[in-house]
């Protein structure tokens, strides 16, 4: 089994699909739309043309950097719909020059220094998991190195008595984990790409994790962080708190390595979980779901999932039938039991029309794991976790789907949703001849929800990039026009630009040129990202 990774699929070339799981998944299409669908060859390395280097890594860096084609293919594209089309197409017009794999701080201080001495474009890439082309080299004629943080990857100090770890940035979110186990601790932040994102990646992205309620993004889980400038080192000092003005951390957080490349940073950590109480509710309409899923936040019981499904969600994600929304609640604890704490979730959403579904309220005390794991619950959970592979199916097939999130407050909410889903659904109808529009909750707050939309169209083979841009500019101009922001937890990137700069108030926009202007004066820190 290879344990490289993909240069065009999500995850290991171990986890490409066959051709007859191509195939098989290009028939299901063909009965699905109604039209005849023929499963492309998979791509392999050797039928991937790259221009040649416009440049080499000197004497002094050679010895952990490399031109090889599979590295560099690999480094050209984040994991979105528009970057998996392309890989599987071998469409790779602008790789990086070479790639660098620093093996400790100092190399990382090396080739950030002669990148900018030597006018290169630096783009730090942690797991490559961007679906808003964060790591995509930008065009232009000046060279590019993609550096890559897979080789910091420890875990170097842990403080139980603060319950905090010192974590190197390149780490992936598993073998992070894996670190913090035999210690009894965890970070617990599980976004759907923590197989292959870092903490680094997590960091200047504002990942948003497990948790749907309180700690929602890892913002929440930063002590301090350590980052390598053109002009120097940046770190913080660990505190719990500071009001010593603006946070050092808070321009970190979000900066998408235009700032600097973190090579570490102190996180806080916790006790494994062992007491769990989950709950999946079922609601007749998509209006009473949110209304219940907005009283249980505002009760602040801080529920660690609660997460809506609208009724096209249920079906397909959790195996719902008929037309009910589905709201997933469940509680977590290292050293309280949670059953009271469920039973009251439950009171109020049997308030606004909520049922318990078939697999009733599941309580652990600490020694069933499997809590949470059942019913439409645990249906869901799966296909959760298993998402970013089913896109590595159907690549270049002529599906065109894709998904976009956003936070509105709760007073604009019902209408938002109303004009978003008009709006798409006749940019669908427009682009595809129709096609599915379906919503859940990912994050709830007390002030507004998180909405993470999905959309799917068969189009034309061959055109699937031109249509998705449409469908992507009517759903991005739908959020902002509506008043939410362009991404709550995916970042800016480049796709997001356009959108971003309408949101951006200009005086901060300015402020934020003159800090990178401050620490990366000959801008070669991912251009064209922010600013």
């Amino acid at each position: 089994m290879s344990t490289r990774r993909s240069f065009w699929a999500w995850g290991l070339e171990s986890d490409e699909p066959t051709p007859q799981q191509r195939q098989e998944a290009a028939e299901r299409l063909s009965k699905r739309y109604g039209v005849a669908i023929e499963a492309p060859p998979t791509p392999t390395i050797d039928q991937v043309q790259l221009r040649a280097p416009r440049i080499q890594p000197p004497p002094a860096l050679a010895a952990f950097c490399t031109m090889e084609t599979h590295d560099r293919a690999a480094h050209s594209y984040g994991k979105s719909y528009r970057d998996v089309v392309r890989a599987v197409r071998c469409e790779f017009p602008n790789p990086p020059d070479f790639v660098a794999y620093p093996r400790d701080e100092a190399e990382v201080t090396a080739i950030l220094e002669w990148c900018s001495e030597a006018n290169v474009v630096a783009v730090p890439y942690g797991g490559g998991s961007s679906v808003v082309g964060g790591v995509e080299p930008p065009g232009g004629d000046r060279p590019v190195v993609s550096i890559d943080l897979k080789e910091l990857d420890r875990v170097l100090e842990i403080d139980e008595t603060s319950r905090a770890a010192r974590i190197q940035a390149g780490v992936l979110g598993p073998a992070l984990e894996d670190q913090l186990r035999p210690h009894g601790f965890t970070l617990r932040h599980f976004p759907q790409s923590f197989e292959w994102s870092t903490l680094g990646g997590w960091i200047v992205t504002r990942s948003g994790g497990h948790y749907a309620t309180n700690h929602t993004h890892i913002d929440d889980f930063v002590e301090s962080v350590r980052m390598v400038t053109p002009k120097g080192l940046w770190e913080s000092r660990r505190l719990p708190g500071s009001g010593a003005g603006p946070s050092p951390d808070r321009l970190v957080l979000g900066s998408e390595g235009i700032l600097g490349i973190v090579t570490e940073a102190w996180m806080r950590i916790q006790a494994r979980p062992r007491f769990r109480a989950s709950a999946g509710m079922m609601f007749p309409t998509w209006e009473a779901g949110f209304e219940a899923a907005r009283r249980v936040v505002q009760a602040k019981l801080w529920p660690a999932n609660c997460r809506l499904l609208d009724p096209g969600e249920a079906g397909a994600a959790a195996g719902v039938e008929g037309s009910h929304a589905l709201l997933i609640i469940a509680f977590e604890s290292a050293e309280v039991p949670q059953e009271a704490f469920i039973r009251e979730a439950v009171k109020i959403a049997r308030e606004s029309g909520g049922e318990i579904d078939a697999s009733g309220i599941k309580v652990s005390d600490g020694s069933d794991e499997e809590v949470g794991r059942q019913g439409a619950v645990g249906a869901w959970r799966n296909s959760f976790i298993r998402a970013p592979y089913q896109r590595n199916l159907t690549a270049g097939m002529g599906a065109v789907g894709d998904t976009f999130e956003t936070a509105i407050t709760w007073d604009r909410w019902p209408e938002f949703d109303r004009t978003v889903r008009a709006k798409v659904t006749d940019a669908l109808q427009r682009v595809c001849g129709g096609g599915t529009l379906t919503c859940r909750f990912t994050h709830v707050y007390p002030d507004g929800p998180a909405p993470y939309y999905s959309f799917q169209g068969m189009g034309k083979p061959g055109a699937e990039l031109e249509m998705w841009a449409e469908l992507k500019q009517a759903a991005s101009d739908a959020v902002i026009a509506g008043g939410g922001t362009i991404t709550h937890h995916h970042a800016v990137g480049r796709d997001h630009m356009p959108w971003y700069r309408q949101q951006q108030p200009p005086l901060f926009a300015a402020a934020l040129r003159a800090a990178k202007a401050a620490v990366d004066p000959n801008g070669v820190l991912n251009p064209g990202i922010l600013v």
